[in-house]
């Protein structure tokens, strides 16, 4: 293997990239990024840049004099256009084309966008310092969607003295990931704040004035956020070998054809742990996947290792701070095992089956969530972990 080419030159590209490296492959390497910037960090675009806390140099992954020392052929500001797996070539947005040896796809994910014109979306450093420079005081933000990114943009808009409503379909934000009573705790954090946290309505389309209400209702805004979910970057694999559906199909080692893997937001894998497929859109896991990519794509196939993680994420929200380990979504229970939803100090688990799958903690230390992403790693039975109501 003399050519690899790795397409995303975010955490999980980046994370690949500097593995190869570690793992001693030394020949020809292609790092592609579609955006003109070094490789930067995503968490911190909705929380610490978005708060004008940070600016964007803060958020590089690695100094450029680190990335020179990899010897990237590195091509940033251009897309992947098409894939040849037939004859093992990436083709490129300005016309070239990159034969490759071994592959890996971290082309992350694009925002869903509504109807209409004038709306931000979240993904890309140039659309935070885009809203960033429009959250001035007094004006009036209405986000569309109360998943996380939507609710970490709310907290900060709020604590730059935005007027923030908050719009979101469910009649829970978050409850399909985290369990209705749980998102409910959430939400009033949001409301005890004075952000119009309106449920249970649809957004149709983005007006010149804000947006329009399935009911034919207009919100108006000064400044309107979108943020109702991702698209998988695959387009430029259609019909090129590797499985599309809801991102890149691999297998528990991350491989998705012949010579191809996936890294990062983009894959969608099957977590042997759990036993079932799955796409994980949070940091840590995008760059320990680009890592276990690195190694099977260079390892014989009787030494690879089956990617089975215990997925992680945080999230911040005013004051809360809210960590989770496992796979949350379809659970069968939760139960508080610690502290209590009033007080928002808590730690939850999660029931999947028999089995203990996720645990969940609000303003609680690291320490005290910890021993439980232990339990969901060894398969614990929930019986054995959680106490029986009396």
């Amino acid at each position: 293997m003399r050519r690899i080419v790795v397409v995303g030159a975010s955490a999980a590209g980046l994370a690949a990239a500097e593995t190869l490296r570690r793992e001693g492959y030394d020949a020809a390497l292609t790092l592609v990024g579609d955006e003109p910037h070094l490789p930067y960090d995503r968490p911190p675009l909705s929380k610490q840049l978005l708060a004008c806390a940070w600016e964007e140099d803060r958020l590089r992954l690695r100094r450029a004099e680190d990335l020179a020392a990899l010897d990237l052929d590195l091509r940033l500001g251009v897309a992947a256009t098409g894939l040849d797996a037939k004859g093992r070539v990436v083709r490129l947005a300005d016309g070239s084309e990159v034969p490759y040896d071994g592959l890996i796809v971290a082309t992350g994910v694009r925002p869903r966008r509504l109807p209409g014109e004038g709306a931000h979306v979240l993904r890309t450093l140039g659309d935070a310092l885009t809203l960033r420079e429009r959250l001035t005081p007094g004006r009036h933000l209405v986000v569309v969607g109360a998943g996380f990114l939507g609710a970490e943009a709310a907290a900060v808009a709020w604590r730059l003295g935005a007027r923030v409503t908050l719009l979101e379909p469910a009649a829970v934000p978050l409850a399909h990931a985290v369990g209705g009573k749980v998102g409910r705790v959430l939400a009033q954090a949001h409301r005890d704040r004075g952000v119009d946290l309106r449920c249970g309505v649809t957004v149709t389309e983005v007006t010149e004035d804000g947006v329009r209400l399935g009911d034919g209702e207009v919100v108006e805004a000064d400044e309107v956020l979108v943020a109702v979910g991702s698209v998988p970057n695959t387009d430029w694999l259609t019909g090129a070998g590797p499985q599309v559906a809801d991102g890149v199909v691999c297998d528990a080692y991350l491989e998705a054809a012949r010579g191809v893997y996936a890294a990062g937001d983009v894959a969608r894998w099957y977590n042997p742990l759990f036993g079932t497929s799955m796409r994980v859109e949070h940091r840590t896991n995008a760059a320990e996947q680009g890592m276990a990519a690195a190694r099977n794509l260079l390892a014989a196939p009787h030494a690879r290792k089956p990617f089975a993680p215990v997925p992680y994420f945080w999230s911040d929200q005013y004051d809360l701070r809210v960590q989770a380990y496992g796979h949350l979504r379809g659970h069968d229970e939760m139960a508080v095992v610690e502290g209590d939803l009033a007080g928002r100090r808590f730690v939850a688990a999660y029931r999947t089956g028999d089995r203990v799958s996720g645990a969940l903690a609000v303003g609680m230390p690291p320490k005290a969530i910890r021993p439980w992403r232990q339990a969901i790693a060894a398969g614990a039975a929930w019986g054995e972990q959680v106490p029986v109501p009396v």
